[in-house]
């Protein structure tokens, strides 16, 4: 593929997860609000943290891959709404912030695929600071990951 071309990819790509970031960040105080298990809102706040991070990264990411046209981004936007109907749909407290956890990893299997997408590509492209922010921010939504698992185990046990 012809470098310019890749890059102009790259370049939509990060524009369609800063839109994907924007989504994130509209729906971050609705979730904390509707978690209930302390827990659950420590690993969110945590979350929100690393989010802004992430954004900055790909904004990073997008300024050294130049311009693109604004993209929007379907698939969390459509996450979102899917995560707000799980939760006023919940029977109980438990059964809500399970629910936010599900949710959260879904978002997070998404972010995964796009870093490290980007990743691979960014270094493609000769974008080497920008494939290492995005290879940390796949390895970052990992670790995410693995602890919503484990947070999913243990309200699974209290229940």
């Amino acid at each position: 593929m012809n470098e310019n071309n890749l890059k102009k990819l790259v370049a939509q790509g990060l524009s369609a997860m800063q839109a994907g970031s924007d989504v994130a960040a509209k729906a971050t105080d609705e979730i904390n609000n509707d978690a209930r298990h302390p827990a659950l809102r420590s690993a969110l706040e945590e979350g929100n943290r690393t989010s802004r991070q992430w954004a900055d990264r790909i904004r990073r990411a997008a300024e050294q891959a130049g311009p693109a046209d604004q993209q929007d981004n379907p698939v969390l936007e459509a996450h979102y709404e899917v995560s707000r109907r799980i939760r006023e749909a919940a029977p109980d407290d438990a059964s809500r912030d399970l629910g936010i956890i599900a949710s959260g990893q879904l978002a997070l299997h998404y972010w995964i695929a796009s870093f490290g997408t980007m990743a691979n590509y960014c270094r493609q492209t000769g974008m080497d600071d920008a494939a290492r922010d995005m290879k940390a921010c796949a390895d970052e939504a990992k670790q995410a990951d693995e602890k919503h698992s484990q947070l999913a185990e243990q309200l699974l046990s209290e229940g």
